[in-house]
């Protein structure tokens, strides 16, 4: 394990949060795994419990850690619950959840475009993979989806083996690469289905779609993936959840 550095002169428990994050992505602390207690942390980098406590709650707030009650703080780790929950947002029109089942339509190696390199924060031309696929609710194809990752980052994804991404892409991110996807910020509109969206959702031509544009960004807060999803929604509602 990597010896503890001792915060800088910035507010304590902002520095002992990035020192934390450095921490988790170097991998002493992998998904699903617990943390030392809030004292043994303290005592590593020389702060108060409470600085510790409240860098803790403010990484559990944006779902680094998770906090549990009488058992202590883990790593935050993807599940198929937290994929449900956390990052896929169209629900039934009785308001159920299912995750959606996946087929991927191909993988193609390029330099990023314009706005693939400006939602990355690539240099124009970096290599990229890109996936297409469909993906299917209640057996009826309901989203296309491209998902557009910097090579760099994935080395050997979109080439056998790694040439198909399961289902759940971020849960595999995790396992297979040590890349922990946080958060995601992402873009609505409306559009009309092209002849390509048309054909893999079964729609016809000009039928209204609602795109989502989403950035998700890494534990440093870096951003990993950008997707582009058509969503048919005629039987289904995109839930956005304000607290």
């Amino acid at each position: 394990m990597a010896t503890a550095e001792a915060p800088g002169f910035r507010p304590l428990y902002i520095q002992v949060k990035d020192l934390l994050i450095k921490r988790l992505v170097s991998g002493d602390w992998r998904p699903g795994q617990v943390l030392p207690s809030e004292i043994k942390l303290a005592d590593e980098f020389n702060v108060s419990q409470g600085t510790v406590r409240k860098a803790l709650d403010e990484m559990a707030s944006v779902n680094v850690l998770v906090r549990r009650q009488g058992k202590g703080t883990y790593v935050a780790a993807h599940t198929h619950h937290r994929a449900l929950f956390h990052f896929f947002h169209l629900i039934g029109e009785d308001g159920s959840r299912v995750l959606p089942e996946s087929r991927v339509l191909g993988t193609r190696h390029r330099g990023a475009t314009r706005k693939a390199a400006e939602r990355l924060s690539l240099a124009p031309g970096a290599p990229v993979v890109i996936f297409d696929r469909v993906r299917s609710l209640d057996g009826r194809p309901t989203v296309f989806e491209t998902i557009v990752v910097a090579e760099s980052m994935f080395p050997g994804l979109g080439r056998p083996p790694r040439d198909m991404l399961p289902n759940t892409v971020y849960e595999y991110f995790e396992q297979e690469y040590g890349v922990t996807i946080v958060n995601a910020v992402e873009r609505v509109r409306a559009a009309a289905a092209g002849k390509r969206e048309a054909r893999l959702l079964d729609l016809a031509p000009g039928a209204p779609l609602l795109v989502i544009d989403r950035v998700a960004f890494g534990l440093e807060r870096r951003p990993v993936e950008w997707r582009l999803s058509r969503c048919d929604t005629s039987r289904h509602h995109y839930l956005s959840e304000i607290e």
